[in-house]
């Protein structure tokens, strides 16, 4: 039988590249990360593909997820995005995202690579495998995203409950949750040993 993808890619080709090259694939640089966190609270009560098919109006709206410049949004930009018909225009997500930027600068005073070790802690520094076998053993959160929201919630973060922090440590590797069937779980494997 020849292994299949992950259910939830569909046949959207969109979906399919982020299946096939990014969800589960370890990320350690603290900006690629700020931008997936960002993205995964606009996600909060839409689907995933909404977001992946807005992601380019997205990164030019927040200035490429440079924390820094987003930190500095005024309320000017803040109107400015709330009229910009290519992404979520919802006011509490755009001024989560700018929060967000702040806390992440807040973070990063600590040290380079401060926020990937703030995250990173949550797992031991390494990727989990769950080798899930059947797509009703996916969980919404575990043990380690519950503890995780409530420390970037400590840190000054916003939409980063315990379900959106799972969802975004399942796509940055923190969690290799492909099927066992997937051609995607042992690829993420060995990308997990690489990065360890």
């Amino acid at each position: 039988m020849k292994p299949e993808r992950c259910w939830w890619c569909g046949t959207d080709p969109v979906y399919v590249a982020y299946h096939d090259t990014e969800w589960g694939v370890p990320v350690v640089d603290d900006r690629a990360l700020f931008e997936k966190l960002v993205l995964d609270g606009f996600q909060a009560g839409l689907s995933w593909i909404t977001i992946l098919k807005k992601r380019p109006a997205f990164q030019r709206a927040f200035k490429g997820f440079e924390p820094e410049k987003v930190a500095r949004f005024t309320e000017r930009d803040v109107v400015r995005l709330l009229k910009d018909d290519g992404i979520i225009r919802s006011r509490l997500k755009i001024e989560g995202a700018v929060k967000n930027a702040r806390a992440w600068l807040d973070v990063m005073e600590e040290g380079d690579g401060a926020f990937r070790d703030l995250l990173w802690d949550a797992v031991g520094h390494r990727t989990i495998d769950t080798r899930l076998a059947r797509r009703e053993d996916i969980r919404a959160e575990s043990p380690e995203s519950v503890r995780l929201a409530k420390t970037l919630k400590k840190r000054g973060f916003t939409f980063c409950g315990p379900v959106i922090v799972y969802a975004f440590m399942q796509a940055v590797g923190m969690y290799n949750d492909h099927l066992v069937t997937c051609p995607r779980h042992r690829a993420c494997v060995r990308l997990a040993r690489r990065s360890s």
